[in-house]
């Protein structure tokens, strides 16, 4: 029998070069394997364990641009082949970024918004 998926938001493959801020060392230009809204997977790193704080930055770099995504995350995951960190929090410039990428990088762009739209029924409003 095969294991069963017990995450539930949708992973890209996607590749580019993030820095991992811990309180006692830093790991600059590492490569992302699988990225989400809500972590990424950093091969290569096999000396952290699940519950360490780190500063994540994930570099994006256009033809005239960088672009940099800033979160706080943690250790959730640890493999033979790297660490999942969950993003724990993020702001709000660097969340539409990263959701733009996973939109952009998906099969599935409708899954996206799903979680993160709400309904409100007919004839009712939100006052400020």
């Amino acid at each position: 029998m095969g294991r069963k998926e017990r995450r539930k938001n949708i992973r890209v493959a996607f590749q580019t070069t993030g820095t991992l801020r811990f309180a006692d060392g830093e790991y600059a230009h590492c490569q992302t394997k699988d990225l989400s809204l809500k972590g990424v997977f950093i091969p290569g790193i096999v000396d952290r364990e699940p519950g360490e704080k780190c500063h994540v930055t994930i570099h994006l770099s256009g033809t005239s641009s960088e672009l940099k995504i800033n979160m706080t995350g943690e250790v959730v995951r640890k493999t033979e082949e790297g660490i999942g960190v969950y993003f724990d929090e993020i702001d709000i410039d660097s969340f539409f970024h990263l959701k733009n990428i996973v939109y952009y990088n998906t099969d599935h762009p409708d899954q996206i918004a799903e979680p993160y739209l709400e309904t409100v029924p007919d004839g009712t409003y939100v006052d400020d």
